[in-house]
C-alpha cells in the first residue's frame, strides 16, 4: 500500500532541484525564514524518492561522537552503537541536518569528506571507511535571516552543497496551505496571511523575527478547536514573538 507524501506547496522548482540534486548524488542545502516549508519539503521529497529520513536537530553542543557515533558499556562489555549521521549512511536514507548553522565547526568537519567525491564517512575511533550507497542523501538547512550576527557557514563548505533558496508563499499560496493543514475555512486562512503579511513588512525595520506559516497553521488549529480568533493569533503569532514594551504595543496594534 502507498503511502501519499506529506502535502507540499511549492514555490518553484525546488521539487525539481531536490530530484536532480538526489539523482545526481550531491548535498543539499536549504535556506530560508523560519517556518516557511523547509523541514516540509524534504520531508515531502524523502516519500517521493520512497526513502527513510533521519533528521538531526543541530545546536552548539552538538559534538562528532553525536553524528558518527560513540562506544558504549553494555552488559560489562564495550560496544561501538553507530550515531545518527552513520546510520543514515549505512542504510542509504536521507540524512537532514536542521539548522545546521548552529553546530560547531570542528563538529561539522566530519561531513568533509562526505559531501565531496568521495561520498565516504570516517570513523577514525573504529578505523573503518563507510562509502555511503546511490541511495544517500544529505541535506542541510538554516535560516540566513536570522538577527544571530555570531554564526555563520563557512563559504568554503557551503560550496560543498547545491543552493536552494525557499521564502514564504505568495498570500493565496499560504492561505492553501493553512486550510490543507487545518480545518480553518478560507476566509480565516485569508486573514491570518493579510496579518503575517503585515508583521513581516514591519519585521524588515525592528528586531522582531517575521511570523512563521508555522505559527499560522497553528493559529488556524486553535480557531478551529473553539477559540477566538484574536485569541488565537495573541496565543500562536504575537506571544512567540514578543516580550513586551512599547514597540510590542506597536506590533499588536
Amino acid at each position: 500500500m502507498s503511502v501519499r507524501p506529506p502535502f507540499y506547496r511549492p514555490l518553484a522548482n525546488e521539487q525539481q532541484v531536490f530530484r536532480v540534486a538526489y539523482d545526481a548524488r550531491v548535498p543539499l542545502m536549504l535556506t530560508g525564514p523560519t517556518g516557511c516549508g523547509k523541514t516540509r519539503l524534504v520531508e515531502h521529497m524523502a516519500s517521493v524518492v520512497d526513502q527513510p529520513l533521519i533528521t538531526i536537530t543541530c545546536h552548539d553542543d552538538l559534538t562528532s561522537a553525536d553524528l558518527l557515533g560513540r562506544f558504549l558499556v553494555k552488559s560489562g562489555d564495550v560496544e561501538w552503537a553507530d550515531g545518527p549521521l552513520t546510520r543514515a549512511v549505512r542504510e542509504g536514507a536521507i540524512c537532514y541536518l536542521d539548522e545546521v548553522v548552529e553546530a560547531r565547526r570542528d563538529t561539522l568537519a566530519a561531513l568533509h569528506a562526505l559531501t565531496d567525491h568521495r561520498r565516504t564517512l570516517y570513523l577514525d575511533r573504529i578505523d573503518e571507511s563507510v562509502r555511503a550507497p546511490d541511495t544517500f542523501m544529505l541535506v542541510c538547512s538554516y535560516n540566513p535571516t536570522s538577527r544571530s550576527v555570531l554564526k555563520e557557514l563557512k563559504p568554503s563548505f557551503r560550496q560543498r552543497f547545491v543552493g536552494i533558496d525557499l521564502d514564504y508563499l505568495p498570500p493565496e499560496a499560504e492561505a492553501e496551505v493553512i486550510c490543507s493543514e487545518t480545518t480553518a475555512n478560507p476566509e480565516v486562512a485569508r486573514k491570518l496571511v493579510e496579518l503575517a503579511r503585515g508583521l513581516r513588512a514591519a519585521s524588515e525595520s525592528s528586531v522582531h523575527e517575521p511570523p512563521s506559516t508555522r505559527s499560522l497553521v497553528t493559529a488556524a488549529k486553535l480557531v478551529a478547536a473553539g477559540l477566538g480568533q484574536s485569541d488565537a493569533v495573541e496565543a500562536a503569532v504575537m506571544a512567540p514573538l514578543v516580550s513586551g514594551g512599547p514597540l510590542d504595543e506597536g506590533l499588536r496594534e
